[in-house]
């Protein structure tokens, strides 16, 4: 439908640039992002609404997260029709718009697709429900019988990853108990059986009907799971995934046929990519024990890319951060692709407040210590993803009452420890008290999750008038990423450092140092920064800080 392909920014003196291998994405989590109808929710003409903002920044494009009808058990993780928008978000014209205006401003558009799990309201599943234990509409879906008397048991331990066990009892049609049916997260997210070929046939279609409408590629949710052992045997470590709230149960995930999957899904996008030369992406949510095993989704045939969770995931130390970027550099980039880095996303603690900061104070030693992790992350060979709000330095808000919180895990478990919803209250925009901009002329709205009174010191207004800010910060550092032939692509030669700093080398000439401790040290380059996180004065790398030099 949009199929105008932007021209390709000239690297190397090549005409043509692979876009996704050092681009910098923006996360949009749509119901939090911006909310045009007053309803407390945010939308796609909000989203569109904010392209400006985001062509500001300089993003290269924008990951949609699930904007598709569903029950929002799991605020669209729980998809009941991949090929529509649900009301609540707006309808395919105003997606399509969306789209329209996004490619004016010479931005991507990646959608979130999740093919591991769907709604407990999709057709198919409703059908199976409907339909008699062994029929060709319960193959789509992994049904078993019960162990134990009267199949009053789960056919295996697995637990989900929101919590208590993997398998829910239907009551078949006669009203009897019947089958079991698997869900690796809620109830409401019955997993798909990618081992019935009817499944990767629909989501063939599925990926055809998005691409038709001109987006650029896709976030593939889950990208390790989709196949389960044929045997559905039981687990050492039932609860392991809980636990950690990881895909670590190795029957439940990362099996080998999940990679005939990608290839055929790459071959698709190679399709649109040949039929007018603009590149479609795959990156896959890869959560995988080690890097090796991560590099193989991103084999040449493959995902193009798939998030580096490492990175995200390492304590504040410069041992750990140098080992999880050299482990990066060699196994995947090793591949062909590049790394795609990240620090932040909807369902983890944001920096500025995992690195140690109060959630309540503005500029502690977590805001300092995540202002030099961004401007490391834009240093680093590859890709980088940006969620939204973290350009602005927000913090988690770890105080929201019970009674607003709507992550499945606390309905599952009854426990805060792991909720989601701090990282997904609404964006602050302009003013000094809730809805804060997020629902513009209508200053009565409620926003979906409340907003603390000191998102006030957030405000995007106010960020963008005060150089100082997070966001003139990620601001001037992806300009000069993008002006700069050493950023994004290419490798990186570490650099002796003293103890507690991590210095590498970009080309021959560019520098990046982060002091992983308070005290301030000697810089590894003589002169002023190019670009620093906090005051660095002259030949001195400041507690807490990163910072660019060009060496003269």
């Amino acid at each position: 439908m949009h199929n105008r392909c932007p021209p390709q920014r000239q690297v190397d003196g090549l005409n043509r640039h692979h876009w996704w291998r050092d681009a910098v994405i923006y996360q949009v989590y749509v119901r939090s992002f911006l909310d045009s109808t007053g309803d407390g929710i945010g939308d796609l003409a909000g989203v569109r609404a904010g392209l400006p903002y985001l062509k500001k920044l300089g993003v290269d494009g924008i990951w949609l997260s699930p904007f598709y009808p569903s029950p929002q058990h799991d605020h669209g993780y729980d998809v009941a029709d991949y090929c529509d928008v649900d009301p609540l978000f707006g309808d395919l014209g105003e997606f399509d718009q969306l789209v329209g205006a996004a490619r004016r401003l010479g931005i991507k558009v990646l959608l979130d697709i999740v093919p591991n799990h769907c709604s407990s309201e999709h057709p198919w599943f409703r059908e199976a429900l409907a339909a008699p234990a062994g029929s060709p509409a319960r193959a789509r879906f992994h049904f078993a019988d019960g162990r134990g008397p009267d199949g009053a048991e789960p056919p295996n331990n697995w637990h989900s990853m929101f919590g208590g066990p993997a398998w829910s009892r239907v009551t078949e049609p006669d009203g009897t108990p019947g089958q079991w049916y698997l869900h690796m997260f809620a109830p409401e997210q019955p997993d798909w059986n990618w081992r019935d070929p009817e499944t990767g046939a629909e989501f063939d279609r599925v990926l055809r009907f998005w691409l038709d409408r001109g987006i650029d590629g896709f976030r593939i949710d889950v990208a390790a799971g989709l196949f389960k052992h044929p045997e559905l045997p039981d687990s050492d470590d039932p609860e392991a995934d809980a636990r950690t709230r990881d895909s670590v149960n190795p029957l439940a995930w990362n099996q080998p046929e999940v990679h005939d999957v990608w290839r055929r899904w790459r071959s698709i996008c190679e399709e649109y990519t040949e039929r007018d030369g603009c590149e479609r992406l795959l990156v896959g949510e890869v959560s995988v024990p080690t890097a090796r095993e991560h590099a193989q989704y991103v084999r040449p045939d493959e995902l193009h890319q798939a998030f580096f969770f490492d990175l995200l995931s390492a304590s504040w130390d410069a041992d750990a951060f140098q080992k999880v970027i050299s482990e990066a550099m060699q196994d995947i980039a090793g591949t062909g692709s590049t790394v795609t880095w990240v620090l932040n996303n909807h369902d983890q603690v944001r920096t500025v407040t995992r690195y140690g900061e109060p959630a309540t104070e503005g500029h502690g030693l977590g805001a300092a210590r995540a202002r030099a992790a961004a401007l490391l992350m834009l240093a680093l060979p590859g890709a980088a993803y940006i969620y939204q709000g973290e350009e602005l330095g927000l913090p988690e808000v770890v105080d929201l009452p019970d009674d607003v919180l709507t992550d499945p895990i606390f309905r599952r478990t009854g426990s805060r420890a792991r909720i989601r919803d701090g990282c997904r209250v609404p964006l602050p925009w302009s003013g000094q008290a809730s809805p804060f901009g997020f629902t513009p002329g209508v200053e009565s709205a409620k926003p979906w999750l409340p907003q603390p009174e000191y998102f006030a010191e957030y405000a995007t207004d106010r960020a963008l008038a005060d150089t100082r800010s997070f966001w003139h910060l990620y601001r001037d550092g992806l300009q000069l990423r993008a002006q700069l032939p050493q950023l994004g692509e290419g490798t990186l030669r570490w650099l002796d450092a003293p103890p507690g700093v991590l210095a590498f080398e970009r080309g021959d000439d560019l520098v990046c140092a982060v002091n992983f401790g308070t005290a301030p040290t000697p810089a590894p380059v003589s002169g002023s920064p190019l670009l620093a996180s906090g005051p660095c004065p002259l030949g001195v790398l400041s507690g807490s800080t990163a910072a660019w030099w060009i060496r003269t």
